[in-house]
């Protein structure tokens, strides 16, 4: 996988110059996010590690997602990335995080579309949380 070396770079630098720290908790993005992080310059000063919780279990056992809420949207809402986001930073002790939770895969469940919802946190807040859509490109 090939990341974005001067994006990579840019956070890096931004995160070590305000001597802060990161944590990412991960479900349709099944570590990338977390691959990423790993290959930025000095990685071990600033991301403290992260988890990959791909199904409702897991993300209800070790991230504290409430279960009947969980169960009903299948874990992919906004208020499940933010609770995800608002807990890896528990656990991990880190001054920001990410969540990611969604489908990237068109199955009944997401009635055939293919979306993400992520959040960040930052000291214990949520920041942004966003829907995103994906649009296939057609090849001709």
């Amino acid at each position: 996988m090939e990341f974005q070396k001067n994006l990579l770079e840019y956070i890096s630098q931004s995160i070590l110059r305000a001597g802060e720290t990161i944590s990412v908790a991960e479900g349709v993005t099944s570590g990338c996010l977390q691959l990423a992080f790993s290959q930025m310059p000095n990685a071990s000063l600033f991301f403290k590690g992260g988890m990959t919780t791909y199904t409702l279990p897991q993300k209800v056992k070790l991230l504290n997602v409430d279960k009947a809420e969980a169960e009903e949207c299948d874990c992919v809402s906004e208020n499940i990335a933010r609770t995800m986001a608002l807990n890896v930073a528990k656990l991990f002790e880190t001054d920001w995080s990410i969540a990611t939770t969604g489908y990237f895969t068109p199955i009944r469940n997401s009635m055939y579309k293919i979306f993400a919802y992520f959040s960040f946190s930052y000291k214990g807040e949520i920041i942004l949380t966003k829907n995103w859509n994906f649009i296939p490109k057609l090849r001709h």
